[in-house]
This record gives structure tokens, sequence and C-alpha cells, in this order.
């Protein structure tokens, strides 16, 4: 098995330290996804045939821990988390690479969960050497609230783009055309690179400018998360 730390030390702009690895997200107040027995990923988009590959023999075979810190958007970080399972450039040589058709150009990659989330990304973002699939979180199975069976891990994006319970991934030949957003959604925007060490937090404001917003965000987040922890309510 491979091991993998990452190399940053300090941690990105704007961010802070928290003792605690909390659920987040926009689906906090209902239930997480219940895994199928036998989950699978489908990988579609520009492939000529879809191809379904169970979880279990995605991360069976060059398995690899990484140590690194989760950072999300709203401000709070976890540091020295440990993940297990493959490395998303593994998969995608192993498995996707071979189902393109000759002269198929990939830029972009939609990741899907069982929650409904996706978020688009980069191919190129998602090639890097410290990007997982997990299936393992501190040396246990992932539970449902931190993506159970299998989330994508990228610490150089904030956390709204490390998607959770996959169960969906489709290569594309370039960025989908964005619909109108919501009111909300306009408010607070995702960026759609959201590279943390550039601080890319909203799609148009820049995030120093938006960080009083987030912070204000993660401030009910938080207490609400530590309230559920003391509680023992799920989400912790």
């Amino acid at each position: 098995m491979t091991e993998t730390t990452h190399p940053r030390a300090a941690l990105p702009p704007g961010q802070r330290r928290i003792d605690f690895f909390p659920r987040f997200g926009r689906r906090v107040d209902q239930a997480p996804p219940t895994a199928p027995e036998h989950p699978t990923v489908v990988f579609g988009g520009a492939l000529t045939t879809p191809i379904e590959i169970a979880v279990e023999e995605l991360v069976g075979k060059d398995r690899r821990d990484l140590h690194a810190d989760f950072h999300c958007v709203a401000g709070w970080s976890v540091t020295g988390l440990q993940w297990e399972g493959v490395a998303f450039a593994e998969v995608y040589r192993r498995y996707v690479a071979p189902a393109l058709a000759p002269g198929t150009i990939a830029t972009h990659v939609r990741v899907r969960g069982l929650d409904g989330e996706h978020f688009v990304a980069e191919l190129d973002d998602l090639l890097a050497d410290d990007v997982l699939l997990a299936d393992r979180l501190g040396g246990r199975p992932l539970d449902g609230d931190h993506g159970a069976p299998l989330r994508l891990v990228n610490p150089a994006q904030y956390g709204y783009a490390n998607i959770k319970h996959v169960c969906r991934i489709d290569v594309l030949t370039g960025a989908p055309q964005a619909g109108s957003p919501a009111l909300v959604d306009r408010l607070l925007q995702s960026h759609p690179r959201a590279r943390v060490w550039e601080e890319e937090r909203h799609g148009t404001v820049p995030g120093w400018l938006i960080r009083p917003i987030y912070r204000a965000i993660k401030t009910v987040m938080l207490a609400t998360a530590r309230r559920r922890r003391t509680a023992g309510e799920p989400g912790h």
C-alpha cells in the first residue's frame, strides 16, 4: 500500500482549525443516504459505453493512505485526517481512458453522490497525486456522515468539491452550461475551481471580501454541530 502525505503544513488563507470533523453540506437536516448492500459506481459521459464497477473492486487494487487536511469553504479546517482508498488517477488510467472513443479530449469530470450533490471538476485537478476515491477514514470504513460507501477526497479543493456517497462519474469534453441559479445560490455562488490556497470561495466575489459572510455561516453551523455532538445525535 502506498502512503501519501500532503506537503502543506500551514492553513490556507481565511481558515481556522477545529478539533472535530462535523458532517457538513446543504442536507445536514436530513439523514445520510442509505448505501446499497453492494455499492457500485457508474462511469459515463464521453465513454463509448457506460461502465459499472463495484466499489469493492474499484478500491481493492493499488490502495493507498493519504494524510491530509480538510478545508470547508465556510472557513473551518480539520487537520491530520487519514484517508484510505484508490487514487483517482489510477482509476482513470485503468478504467476510464481505455473506454474513451479515439480522438476524444476529456477536460472535465462530473462527480455525483447518492444524496443528489454533484461537482464538475477540471480533469487535471482530479489527476493530482493526492486525489483519492476513499472508502476509509481514520482506519475505519466510512460512515454515512462522511460519505459511505465512497467519497472523493481532494485536499486542494474546498469541501463542497469533495463529493460524498459517490455513485456516478461522467467524463466531459467541456464545461457544462450553467443554468439560472436560485437567489441563495447566486448569493453564495460556488467557485468552479474551489482551490483552497487561491481562496476560490465564490464564483464572482474575491475570497477575502466574502470571508465575513462565510464566517457567520461557520459560527452557526459549528454551534449546531457541537450541540448534536454533545447530545450524541447523528451527524458526528
